[in-house]
């Protein structure tokens, strides 16, 4: 089983202990960032998709132009745009990138966020919604013929796109842990993405929506992937107080910065809340999965870390590698600093790692 390493390429240097400076979009950064992510060797960068952000479409067009391997994730969230329309914008971006281009489905976990678009669909709805879209999506990729399509959601009526993706298809990362996410995910996701929880309990996810897949012959296609936020140092002590540093940080900006405005008291979506439960029980899970900035932020998505040097983050890594995830989602708190320490000091000695026990199972 390979691995993959996505990082994430936002359009300002900004994070929960970092302030965001400048304007809300810095084109040079983008491009900074972009390079900085190929030249560590990450194989995609997420765009993120909220309410307030910049068109990850064009964020991901410029991430395209400026590199010549990454692949652009591009965050999409059903439901804002037609299926048939957002199908041929995927596949001409994905043309325009030689086939770089993947998607990461969020269906969206709160009814705030959503009505800032004018989306009022309830939770369970919102996922319906998007196995239809994502049904009409690749209907529209595959067709060969005009089609029609009549769902709840949306009526198609002889549609046929000769705008198709460089591989037929484009792969799907899909959001989500309610029970409605789990059931889309069985049935449409490559790659099933997980926030940071302890190792037993990503093992029981994995097992559970494997277990869901398999309803749809799929058990052994997808894939899952893990976010993380790694500290890294050269000791343990170095790191952690690095960590203390960063938490002081984020609580100096819980009244300034934009990741900590309009923070509900309960979060709706339930990977926050598996989160908090997690953060509750104490400051570190594990040996090293650090839970301090998801209590203080509400678990405001990717937001538990692993703490430690280079070595025993690894050894953290594959201890999630070996109970099925081969996908890590890395990033710091310090982005592009950070992007830089990870390529020098992590990820290769990750995939060196992984390298040395499958050369040892083939000489067993």
């Amino acid at each position: 089983m390979t691995v993959e390493f996505i990082g994430l390429v936002s359009t300002q240097d900004a994070s929960e202990s970092l302030l965001p400076y400048g304007k809300p979009i810095d084109r040079q950064y983008v491009a900074a960032s972009a390079t900085a992510h190929e030249n560590a060797g990450f194989d995609r960068v997420l765009i993120g998709y909220f309410s307030q952000a910049p068109d990850g479409f064009q964020v991901a067009s410029q991430v395209a132009f400026q590199t010549e391997t990454l692949s652009p994730l591009l965050a999409h969230r059903p439901g804002f745009v037609a299926p048939t329309v957002a199908a041929r914008a995927f596949a001409s971006l994905d043309q325009l990138s030689d086939g770089r281009l993947s998607i990461n489905v969020i269906s969206g976990g709160d009814d705030v966020e959503q009505a800032r678009d004018g989306d009022f669909l309830s939770h369970d709805e919102r996922y319906e919604r998007t196995d239809e879209y994502l049904d009409v999506l690749k209907k529209t990729w595959d067709s060969t013929a005009p089609f029609d399509h009549d769902g709840k959601y949306y009526q198609v009526r002889g549609l046929h796109s000769p705008v198709k993706p460089v591989n037929g298809r484009i792969p799907i990362y899909f959001s989500g842990s309610s029970e409605a996410a789990i059931r889309v995910a069985a049935k449409h996701a490559d790659v099933y993405m997980l926030w940071g929880e302890p190792v037993e309990n990503v093992r029981e996810v994995v097992r559970k929506v494997r277990a869901a897949a398999a309803e749809f012959g799929r058990d052994k296609h997808i894939r899952f992937s893990l976010s993380l936020r790694p500290v890294l140092a050269h000791s343990e002590e170095a790191a952690w107080a690095k960590a203390d540093r960063i938490l002081a940080s984020a609580r100096d900006n819980l009244e300034k910065s934009p990741f900590f405005r309009a923070r509900p008291a309960v979060p709706q979506n339930v990977g926050s809340q598996r989160l908090l439960q997690i953060a509750g029980s104490g400051r570190v899970a594990d040996e090293r999965l650090w839970t301090e900035i998801a209590a203080l932020t509400g678990a405001r998505g990717n937001s538990t870390g692993l703490v430690g040097t280079p070595q025993q983050v690894a050894e953290s890594l594959l201890a999630y590698y070996d109970v099925g995830v081969s996908t890590f989602l890395i990033r710091g708190f310090e982005p592009l600093a950070d992007t830089v320490q990870y390529g020098r000091h992590l990820i290769p000695l990750v995939r060196r790692l992984i390298a040395e026990r499958s050369d040892q199972r083939i000489a067993a």
